[in-house]
């Protein structure tokens, strides 16, 4: 079976959409940069978090900050958590308050004003991230979105917000990963001196 044109077809337009990030959202990602190293200065924790496959990129972006992103780099591990990762908390709180509340709950447990709360959803409409972005305003935390689309009903609702000029969920959420993978790259430079 030949998939030439599918396979084509789907790493163009993967270019395609990042190739928009540059003109579009380079200060954005310099800023989120920034918030986040400001914060792990002074001594910040940065919390991820997202659902489906940009819950998988939070758990990826937050393990490359504690362990490390760049094969070399050594380095001390930076404190950052992905709030999907909790087993026992994520069934517990979607069995007695919700699903929505599962980001929430956590921010209101753990989060302080000198704290950074990275949401990544690609609609900008999940109900878990916008009461977690809530959340976390209540607590003086700055808040970082990555988003897609239009920015859903989380546009303007952030500090800084990077929102990945594509309607296509796959497109987004590559896009989403090397925006992490930069921020992660930034905090090593910032932090250690790292390239």
């Amino acid at each position: 079976m030949e998939h030439s044109q599918l396979i084509q077809t789907h790493i163009e337009e993967s270019i395609r959409v990042k190739e928009q990030l540059l003109p579009t959202l380079l200060p954005n990602i310099s800023q989120a940069g920034k918030i986040l190293v400001e914060s792990l200065k002074a001594d910040g924790i940065l919390y991820f978090a997202g659902n489906g496959g940009s819950s998988c990129d939070a758990s990826h972006i937050a393990a490359e900050l504690v362990i490390r992103y760049k094969s070399g780099n050594e380095r001390k591990a930076i404190p950052a958590i992905a709030l999907n990762s909790d087993q026992a908390v994520l069934t517990a709180c979607s069995n007695d308050y919700g699903y929505e509340f599962l980001f929430q709950r956590q921010l209101e447990a753990f989060g302080k004003s000198k704290d950074v709360f990275v949401g990544l959803t690609t609609s900008g409409n999940s109900k878990n991230i916008i009461l977690a972005v809530e959340e976390a305003k209540k607590n003086g935390m700055k808040v970082v979105l990555l988003l897609g689309g239009d920015g859903g009903k989380l546009k303007g609702k952030a500090d800084v917000e990077i929102i990945v000029p594509s309607h296509v969920t796959a497109r987004i959420q590559e896009s989403h990963i090397l925006i992490g993978h930069i921020l992660c790259s930034i905090i090593e430079k910032e932090l250690f001196g790292l390239d």
